[in-house]
């Protein structure tokens, strides 16, 4: 599938793997929507690439119909959808003090993850199969897990059950789109350059990348944006999931 000129929406487009994604997407020539929270980190970035930004809560229908609605006034109906948008907590199942897991903490992760990314996505489907594009192939969707959702580790229970479910929803999202022309995949990164590993100590960060086989260093987002414009251009890439991690098994710790 071409992407100059096609109308594009990246969640969690305001930093880290998203925002690498939709500036490499909007430099094939793609028009680019941005839906994030944090419309301070969000809105430069769409000016940036010549895109739009809209404040987008992934976990809301209505905040989402709107997203795509206002995106799909400023763009026309898009057919690419890359999620991104996702949190990543670290809390032990049970504390040393001997405090269960918050349950809050964990329904929070599934609902922004799987729930999000379940939520952008079937609507997304929906209003492109409404747009009745012609052609092989009208759309692809692109999700975003973990390597977490494979090898966890201590204090990712929530995560990585999140994680673990977009795998899961993977192939069947993929069969019960087929008949629509749609396309899905999944990116499972591992230890990427992400905001979050920016505040780490540069020592710290090294050492994370040593654990990777090779290369043996950590993930770029460019690296990531670059396997997400292969997957859209390969029309045989469907309803799997790619690890994206230099060959890395976590350990426990």
């Amino acid at each position: 599938m071409e992407i100059r000129d096609v109308p594009v929406i990246v969640t969690g487009g305001a930093s880290g793997l998203g925002s690498a994604t939709a500036e490499r997407l909007a430099e094939g020539g793609a028009k680019v929507a941005l839906f994030d929270l944090n419309a301070e980190a969000g809105e430069p970035v769409a000016r940036r690439i010549g895109g739009s930004f809209h404040r987008v809560d992934v976990t809301s229908a209505d905040s989402v119909d709107g997203g795509l609605a206002a995106a799909q006034e400023s763009h026309g109906p898009a057919r690419i959808l890359v999620n991104c948008a996702g949190i990543a907590p670290a809390i032990r199942v049970v504390a040393k003090d001997g405090t269960p897991h918050p349950l809050d903490a964990f329904r929070k992760a599934v609902e922004i993850n799987l729930v999000g990314t379940f939520n952008v996505l079937s609507q997304f489907a929906a209003r492109l199969i409404a747009a009745n594009i012609d052609g092989e192939e009208a759309g692809v969707i692109v999700n975003t897990a973990s390597v977490a959702a494979y090898d966890g580790q201590i204090g990712q229970a929530a995560y990585a059950a999140s994680k673990g479910g977009v795998v899961g929803l993977t192939l069947p999202v993929a069969r019960d789109l087929a008949q629509h022309r749609i396309r899905v995949m999944t990116i499972a990164p591992g230890i990427f350059l992400t905001p979050m590993m920016m505040g780490l100590p540069q020592a710290a960060r090294d050492s994370l990348g040593t654990q990777v086989p090779h290369p043996s260093r950590l993930g770029r987002p460019e690296e990531y944006a670059q396997l997400v414009e292969s997957i859209v251009a390969n029309s045989m890439l469907n309803g799997d999931v790619v690890r994206l991690d230099g060959a890395i098994r976590m350990a426990p710790r």
